[in-house]
């Protein structure tokens, strides 16, 4: 079982979040998780698009209080 990755980019408005969470991915191993906690609303649309333009999967993807939530799965080679 792979460790999660984790990218806290509470705080930052958009495109940073998903910018930082590309960048993220870029460093990591084929299949690896990749868990990121944002409070931009805007990061909803952002990561859905993402994940289908780019092959990474979206796990998951929610909201807790004023924190968005998401799981990706780096895409293999």
């Amino acid at each position: 079982m792979t460790e999660t990755v984790l990218l806290d980019a509470k705080g930052l408005q958009c495109p940073m979040p998903l910018l930082k969470a590309k960048k993220a991915l870029n460093e990591m191993n084929p299949e690896e998780l990749l868990r990121v906690l944002a409070t931009d609303p805007g990061s909803v649309r952002d990561f859905e698009v993402f994940s289908k333009q780019s092959g990474h999967s979206l796990l998951e993807s929610r909201h807790e209080g004023d924190t968005y939530i998401y799981l990706l799965r780096k895409k293999s080679n």
